[in-house]
């Protein structure tokens, strides 16, 4: 398989190479070369190698709502620390003013949320069995997981922004030593602690909670009219019938549940709290976004001698964030902003709230207009760009390169001025919305060893050919660039950053969805000459 998928991703370089030199047909004075040979022909090819200025940035206070999925657990990255995330969600009535019939009564309360998973193949009982996608950690060891209800009003729209603004809730990860095990967000500058906004106790409870690959299997109905169903890999747990009937059934011709706004207020929503339960646990992303994402109250109503079962469903519609506590003290890398004069030794990519990311100036260190003028006269491309890319090796020495746990690694760049992928991205035909971690890979590259004067080191090849002919040829802003670890390159949407000090003002959302973490080579004189960061720029050009 991974021969078959080496060549596709060489057969997709190649097509994009070819619409490179189409794109690039108009730019460039004819060659007119008619004679075959190396000997006979009248242009060169060569490349320049460029040592950008590449410098960590810390991130903190990042936007933790308005995500398309969630993580929920405990992980511990074995270069930084632990981070533990937990998840507080608005719940929908899937339909209004309900009529629950004569005599409702709970049989059960089912709440399901889907996890991220792909089919493999067919179990030992003829039911399909499948591979959790976005597991992270160690799949044996358990957490503690409870669920709350919830008196915090999760609110759609800022009171004291713009009119109709949305309300965002930024991140406050670092352990608070006072309350180590709290989740805590800020909304509007202001510290909100979820642990002191639960009503009762717990919903639910599992002190040895762990996420099975397991299909879901479900029975509605009994004798003759009995219907077995089978879903995807899920959370699905049994609640409490008599707070649900107190919460629902109960509240027939209430206001309450005439609409969403009501019932929002009335009911706030569920924080559902991860714990660790011992030194190891995991961490695990799940799709709150999903339409089986609900809580189905199955009830029966009628008269004795002719009940009818039927149900009524809440979906995890509405506002939902995830909370992050951070405890990097014990064996961590520190994550600190770097160096932004002479760049960094070693670059921090870290994700979820408050990781770390990586910040580029292509040309920071060469004479910019000279190189411009290496490649136009201002009206003419001397130089036709052939392929631009930035090799970056992974630091050996802060990780374990032969580890699995970073066989899947994928790095994503963006333009940091405009808080957009770059062109590059979208000239990549081999997006895969099936498989992530195969999409893009012409222009983002995947993980891969890259030989080093007869040395293979781990590292990538990230292609920004586009993006440098815009700058070089056709005199685009030279913007800096963002580098953070993703787990779904396809996920491009952009998160918020709390009070902007820098040039850093979003970061794509995706990076925050992974717990995941590596190092890599920088740009500084210090470093390896043959391990620095380079951006290389293939070009031809006609011979004189």
């Amino acid at each position: 398989m991974k021969k078959i998928f080496k060549a596709l991703k060489f057969i997709g370089a190649g097509a994009f190479l070819v619409l490179t030199f189409i794109a690039c047909d108009k730019e460039f004075n004819s060659i007119d070369s008619d004679v075959l040979g190396k000997e006979n022909s009248n242009f060169s090819t060569n490349k320049f190698d460029i040592t950008p200025l590449a410098y960590n940035k810390k991130l903190e206070n990042v936007q933790v709502n308005g995500l398309n999925s969630n993580l929920l657990g405990f992980y511990e990255d074995p270069i930084y620390g632990t981070t533990t995330a937990s998840i507080v969600t608005q719940l929908t009535p899937l339909s209004f003013d309900p009529d629950f019939g004569v005599n409702p009564v709970i049989d059960s309360v089912i709440m399901r949320i889907p996890y991220f998973s792909t089919p493999i193949g067919t179990d030992e009982n003829n039911g399909t069995e499948y591979r959790l996608d976005s597991l992270y950690g160690n799949v044996e060891a358990p957490i503690k997981l409870s669920i709350y209800q919830s008196d915090y009003l999760l609110r759609d729209f800022n009171p004291t922004g713009e009119p109709n603004s949305p309300q965002n809730y930024f991140s406050k990860a670092d352990r608070d030593l006072t309350n180590p095990t709290h989740n805590f967000v800020f909304s509007n500058n202001t510290s909100v602690d979820f642990d002191q906004q639960i009503i009762g106790s717990p919903l639910f409870e599992k002190l040895d909670f762990k996420p099975s690959a397991l299909a879901t299997i479900t029975k509605t109905g009994t004798g003759d009219d009995e219907a077995v169903t089978e879903s995807t890999p899920s959370f699905r747990e049994k609640l409490d019938n008599n707070f649900w009937k107190t919460l629902i059934i109960d509240k027939e011709d209430d206001p309450v549940l005439s609409n969403a706004n009501n019932f929002r207020n009335y009911f706030r929503g569920l924080y559902i709290k991860a714990e660790p339960a011992s030194i190891d646990g995991s961490m695990i992303l799940v799709n709150l976004a999903s339409t089986e994402a609900n809580i189905t109250i199955y009830y029966t109503n009628g008269e004795t001698d002719s009940r009818t079962q039927t149900s009524f469903v809440l979906n995890f519609t509405g506002n939902r964030l995830n909370t992050f506590i951070n405890d990097f003290s014990f064996n961590g890398i520190p994550l600190t902003d770097g160096d932004d004069n002479q760049g960094d030794n070693k670059l921090l990519l870290k994700g979820t709230a408050a990781g770390s990311m990586t910040i580029i100036d292509l040309f920071a260190n060469e004479d910019f207009q000279a190189l411009k003028d290496e490649f136009t006269d201002g009206d003419n491309a001397l130089k036709l760009i052939n392929e631009a890319r930035l090799t970056i090796f992974e630091d050996h020495e802060s990780i374990n390169s032969d580890s699995q746990i970073h066989k899947y690694d994928r790095l994503y760049v963006y333009d940091l001025n405009n808080n957009t992928s770059t062109i590059d991205y979208a000239f990549d035909p081999t997006e895969n919305t099936a498989s992530p971690i195969n999409s893009k890979v012409v222009h983002l590259g995947l993980r891969d060893t890259i030989n080093v004067n007869g040395v293979e080191r781990m590292g990538y090849k990230i292609r920004i050919t586009e993006h440098i002919k815009n700058i070089l040829l056709r005199d685009s802003l030279n913007t800096k660039l963002g580098l953070v670890v993703s787990n779904n390159v396809n996920y491009i949407a952009n998160a918020n950053i709390l009070n902007i000090t820098d040039d850093v003002e979003g970061i794509p959302a995706a990076t925050i969805i992974t717990p995941r973490g590596t190092v890599l080579w920088g740009s500084n004189d210090n470093i390896e000459t043959d391990l620095q960061m380079k951006l290389e720029i293939f070009y031809t050009e006609p011979n004189n």
